[in-house]
């Protein structure tokens, strides 16, 4: 299975640089990795909360129609005299 996120990572491995400093390959390599599994995690979030609003919206939907408040005529005709 093809994983993009693995891919970059192998990138930024096999990344030649004049000064091969391991430390500092790896260094990059762990702020990419947090920086792309933050965005992922954000995205995530912001879609739960967005799940749970439509939840809410649709809950809170039928309290939504405006209630009469009068008296109906009706009430007045069912007593008995």
């Amino acid at each position: 299975m093809h994983d993009p996120f693995e891919e970059s990572l192998r990138d930024l491995l096999k990344s030649s640089e004049s000064n091969h400093d391991d430390d500092a390959c790896l260094h990059r390599v762990l702020k990419t990795a947090n920086r792309q599994v933050g965005a992922g995690d954000l995205f995530t979030l912001m879609g739960h909360c967005l799940g749970a609003l439509m939840i809410a919206l649709n809950s809170g939907a039928a309290h939504l129609s405006p209630v009469a408040r009068h008296k109906s005529s009706l009430s007045s005709t069912d007593k008995a005299d």
